[in-house]
Parts: structure tokens; C-alpha cells; sequence
């Protein structure tokens, strides 16, 4: 594996190499642009050129970028090789002459960014329609398609061709000029409502109503700061911990046991004596059950009962227990059911 300094050693004495990500990247001079591309391919073997593009860098020009590569056991050695050019007349010597490959690339960074390529052997449009202004790629350019016409998609509420609905302005996103600055609704648009200054809401709340202003009051909290207004009397602040119990318990006591109601501290709304406070467990029962009884158990609901529907009311085919408390026997139960049968048809004949 070749370090960081033995590639930017290896490129030329003026460049500066960086690692991130897993990919050494080395800056050069732009003059020294072909130089370089030279001694990466001879002298660290770089002998596949990947890719060429550029980065808008606003103010600090274009970086252009070339990426690398080395097939070779057990794995690929990569490299990206990068340079500035300045904005204004951005032009750098063409890498035709070391990687043929590079000609589709710089065509089309020649036509996205304006960058020149001099040298190149036929630096013409490649992506573009024939008589199209602009750079796409640069950050300055408009994309007035999001300006002209609708984005295609689903509408949400506020949207442009969404019903009557008030009409929201949003946030444009890089190179998507203000509608009301530029494209066919220039002018026509309201301006967009600026949110009021924190001073601005903060005067506004006197025009409130009482309950709202005291609403508002204990969700800002402040109190006892200038000009922040009063909490409210009937709702003290919460100022106990959890292990200190509620506000409706006196300070001096602590928690009330099982069965002894707390006393109410001073201000405070008395606990109700018909709805004591709960001080028992799951397992002890509730405040309505006396100390020491278990709970009831729920009684089964009652069977319903049909003379046309005898499964709602089951019989089992022989007695449980007999009479003599004894488990009965088959020769047994066979006997009473023959004595049973005897005596219906007694009774029929």
C-alpha cells in the first residue's frame, strides 16, 4: 500500500497529497496539470483513467477532479488528482495526450461548467441541444423549468394548481430564482411575511385575553423577571421532587402512609374526604375494600336457557358420584339406564 507523501512525492515536488475515506487524494498546480497526470500514469503505474469532472467552488473557482486507477493483485489502487482554475476565463490544458479516455469527459465538462480545455481535438457539444444558453452545472445558473411551469408530482395543500387554497411561499432551493423576481409571474406575487421580531410578539401579547396571557405565562416561566408577567395564584408552581410527594402534602410531612390522607398545604384545594387519595397496592385492593379481606372474586355470568336449543344448558351422560359416594361401574350404569327405560315405557303403555 502506498502512503499519502509517496504518491504526492511521486506526482512532483509541488504537489500535496490528503487521505479520506479510503482514497489519497493529491493537489496540484494547475499549470503543472499534465505534468502530473504524466507521472501518475508512468511512475505509480496508473494506467486506467476512471473519470474527469469539476466542483463549483463560487468565489475560489472550479476544482477539477481526475480519478484514477491500477488493476492489479489482489486489489485496485485508486487515486484522484485535483487542481484549481479561477472562474473568470477557466481554462486548463487538455489530458487527451495521456489518456485518451479523457475526451468524452472534458467535452463534458467543457458544456456543464464553461471550463476550456485547450488542445482537445474536438471539444463540441456532447449532452446539450444545439443553441442552449448557460452552464447547468455552475450554482449561479436559473433552472427556470421550477420557475415556468408546475414541478410534476403530487400537490400538498398551499401548492401551485392545488384547488383554492391560499397559496404558501416556500423556500426556493439553490438555483431557483424568486418566481416574483423572475419568470412570468414577476410582480404579481405578494411579498413574502416576514416573522415578527421576538420584541414585536412579546408586545402583541398585551391585546390577550386574561386566560390566554396567563397560559402564556406558564409556558414562558420567568417569573419574577422584568417585564414577565405574574404566575397565577390558584396554580403553584410544582417546586417537590417525586420522593417529596405532590403539592396538595404540607412541606413539613412527608408522604402519607397506607391510610392516612396527607394534609393539604396552605393555598392548596382540600383533597375530597368522599375520594381518598390511593395508598395501597395492586395486591392489597382498592381504597373501597376493607384492611385484610381479599378481593371478590367476580361471579360467572348466568347461562342462558332454551327448551328449543338443549346445548345451552348441557347434561353430562352419567352421574359424577353415585349414591353411595362410590365411583360407579359400567354394569351399574348400564342397569339403571335399562331401569329407566323400563319405566317409560310403563308409563306410555
Amino acid at each position: 500500500m502506498t502512503s499519502v507523501e509517496q504518491c504526492a512525492a511521486s506526482v512532483g515536488e509541488w504537489a500535496t497529497g490528503a487521505e479520506a475515506y479510503g482514497l489519497i487524494t493529491v493537489d496540484v498546480p494547475a499549470e503543472r496539470w499534465i505534468e502530473a497526470l504524466t507521472n501518475a500514469r508512468d511512475v505509480l503505474g496508473l494506467a486506467f483513467f476512471d473519470w474527469l469532472s469539476a466542483v463549483d467552488e463560487l468565489a475560489e473557482g472550479f476544482s477539477v477532479v481526475a480519478h484514477l486507477a491500477a488493476a492489479e493483485a489482489p486489489g485496485v489502487r485508486h487515486l484522484a488528482l485535483r487542481t484549481r482554475v479561477p472562474r473568470d476565463g477557466a481554462a486548463l490544458p487538455s489530458a487527451v495526450q495521456v489518456y485518451a479516455g479523457a475526451a468524452w469527459h472534458e467535452r463534458e465538462t467543457h458544456e456543464m461548467f464553461g471550463i476550456d480545455f485547450p488542445g482537445h481535438p474536438y471539444l463540441a457539444t456532447l449532452l446539450l441541444p444545439d443553441g442552449f444558453e448557460g452552464h447547468p452545472l455552475r450554482k449561479e445558473f436559473v433552472l427556470a423549468a421550477r420557475v415556468a411551469k408546475a414541478w410534476p408530482g403530487a400537490k400538498e395543500p398551499g401548492e401551485s394548481d392545488h384547488g383554492d387554497g391560499p397559496a404558501r411561499r416556500k423556500m426556493q432551493p439553490a438555483g431557483v430564482p424568486d418566481p416574483n423576481e423572475w419568470g412570468p409571474l414577476k410582480g404579481t406575487l405578494p411579498p413574502v411575511a416576514e416573522r415578527p421580531a421576538r420584541g414585536a410578539r412579546a408586545a402583541g401579547a398585551a391585546g390577550r385575553t386574561p386566560r390566554a396571557a396567563a397560559g402564556a405565562a406558564g409556558a414562558a416561566g420567568a417569573a419574577g423577571a422584568e417585564g414577565a408577567p405574574a404566575v397565577r395564584a390558584d396554580r403553584p408552581r410544582r417546586t417537590r421532587s417525586v420522593s417529596e410527594g405532590s403539592a396538595s402534602q404540607s412541606g413539613a410531612e412527608a408522604p402519607a402512609t397506607a391510610g392516612t390522607p396527607a394534609a393539604p398545604a396552605e393555598g392548596a384545594p382540600p383533597v375530597r374526604a368522599d375520594r381518598p387519595r390511593r395508598t395501597r397496592s395492586v395486591s392489597e385492593g382498592s381504597v373501597s375494600q376493607p384492611t385484610g379481606e381479599p378481593a371478590a372474586e367476580p361471579a360467572a355470568p348466568a347461562r342462558p336457557r332454551s327448551s328449543d336449543a338443549p346445548w345451552h344448558n348441557p347434561v353430562p351422560a352419567h352421574d359424577e358420584k353415585p349414591s353411595d359416594g362410590k365411583p360407579g361401574e359400567p354394569g351399574e350404569q348400564k342397569d339403571e339406564t335399562s331401569a329407566g327405560a323400563a319405566d317409560q315405557d310403563g308409563d306410555g303403555a
